[in-house]
């Protein structure tokens, strides 16, 4: 379906409200356009409705829990019903724990902090480094890196034997990404996670790709956990969420120690203390908590599920189609993908642009288009190393404009949308391609601090 086509599909939604969906940027050929955020992946764009709700709220602003005043008890009726709309948008089970933290990166390793000692962890090579490093941080726990995988089916499979030949047969967790910040590929969650509890092992998903894209339903994907950013959910602050069983969090200390996680603390005669924990989600939230950035992710939800993900995903599905399409007339564009050109994948694409610098041209789409998207690394070394046929070992700086003479650039180019993407950020994107290829940058760049800038 082309995007001219998506308004004629009544099962198709417009594109959500957010914020800065008006702002105006300088070129440097002169004038000015409309920003096009192509750049989802990393934050997406703050939800109109989002905003306009923490700004109802903000003079209402007070401490959470324990407050006698008005506004202390409505701020913590706010902060705990936001953890109660969570829930359900990820259909969390009656024993179920929601602890809002500062980000993914946060909730993964909050739960690395909790496994219990001589735990072994699996973990694919292609995940985001938010779900690759948290765990060897304890020196009590074992990581097994698994290599990529090149079909969902070899990803089960290789988990599969993996989990199989493991000594001792101890306690064990599976982290996986729903879905590739590189690729946009969709991996077999369901697949995986029957494969980690028919050996025993329980199995925590990286949903910062997924939850803005599709629904997330512990139960139906039978994860025992899921970890997700509100700043990709369309939520404008930091905080973040780590959701699913509560045993292992429950019988470890807590990840911070302080304030809030205490439930009684006393003085013993030698003069030491003695402290009595919370047992739930307060546990591991000591601290002032971030009521607003909780309020702004579960106001999220609710706008993601009443806007349908039906149609979110139908629209999305579209631009997708548009932008393969469009790249794929380029022939000088080579799209990364693990899985082939044929998997299914959310708005996330990484590419190539054979002679050329992936910062250079992102550069150049910036300053001479006003579209914004992301080169580097993507905080997934590993992958987009083994992606672009690169050694494991082989140096490379993240971002660097220009490599030495003769040795290959170590970085891609990605483009991300979502749910406020209008079409012509798209077409913007589509026809500033072709033109640089064809016709090259029509300024001068130079390096600046490891980046291509345009040349003043």
């Amino acid at each position: 379906m082309s995007v001219s086509a998506v308004a004629a599909d009544r099962s198709v939604c417009a594109p959500l409200p957010v914020l800065g969906r008006d702002v105006r940027v300088p070129l440097v050929t002169g004038g000015e356009v409309d920003y096009a955020a192509l750049d989802y992946a990393a934050s997406a764009p703050a939800l109109q409705r989002v905003w306009d709700d923490v700004a109802a709220y903000a003079p209402y602003y007070g401490s959470v829990h324990r407050g006698a005043g008005y506004l202390s008890q409505l701020s913590t009726d706010l902060f705990e019903n936001s953890r109660r709309t969570i829930e359900e948008f990820l259909g969390c089970g009656a024993d179920d724990q929601v602890i809002f933290t500062r980000s993914t990166t946060d909730s993964l390793n909050l739960l690395a902090a909790v496994l219990p000692q001589d735990t072994r962890v699996f973990v694919f090579e292609t995940e985001h480094h938010a779900s690759l490093l948290p765990w060897e941080q304890r020196a009590d726990v074992a990581v097994t890196y698994l290599n990529a995988p090149r079909t969902p089916q070899q990803a089960v499979d290789t988990l599969e034997k993996a989990l199989a030949e493991r000594e001792p047969y101890g306690p064990a967790l599976v982290c996986v990404t729903g879905a590739s910040n590189v690729t946009g590929e969709l991996w077999p969650v369901r697949e995986l996670a029957a494969a980690a509890h028919a050996h025993g092992a329980r199995i925590v998903l990286d949903a910062a790709q997924l939850a803005p894209h599709h629904p997330v339903d512990l139960a139906e994907l039978d994860v025992d956990w899921v970890a997700f950013s509100g700043h990709k959910l369309y939520a404008p602050f930091g905080a973040g969420v780590l959701a699913g069983r509560a045993d292992w969090l429950q019988d470890a200390a807590p990840y911070l120690a302080g304030g809030g996680a205490s439930r009684k603390v006393s003085r013993r005669t030698d003069g030491g203390v003695d402290v009595e924990w919370h047992t739930t989600a307060a546990r591991h939230e000591a601290g002032s908590p971030n009521v607003i950035g909780a309020y702004a992710i579960a106001s999220a939800c609710r706008a993601l599920s009443e806007a349908g993900f039906e149609g979110l995903v139908a629209r999305e599905q579209a631009l997708i189609t548009r932008v393969r399409e469009g790249l794929a007339e380029v022939p000088e564009v080579n799209v990364l993908s693990l899985f082939g050109e044929d998997a299914a994948r959310v708005g996330v694409l990484s590419f190539v642009v054979e002679g050329w610098n992936s910062s250079h041209f992102a550069a150049a789409l910036s300053a001479e288009y006003g579209i914004g998207v992301r080169d580097g690394l993507f905080c997934a070394h590993p992958l987009v190393r083994t992606l672009l046929g690169s050694e494991p070992q082989e140096p490379g700086e993240c971002g660097a404009p220009d490599s030495a003479p003769g040795e290959r650039s170590l970085n891609a180019i990605r483009v991300s949308f979502g749910a406020g993407t209008p079409d012509e950020h798209v077409e913007r994107f589509l026809r500033a391609v072709k033109e640089l290829v064809t016709d090259g940058a029509r300024w001068n760049y130079r390096t600046e601090g490891g980046r291509c800038v345009p040349a003043v």
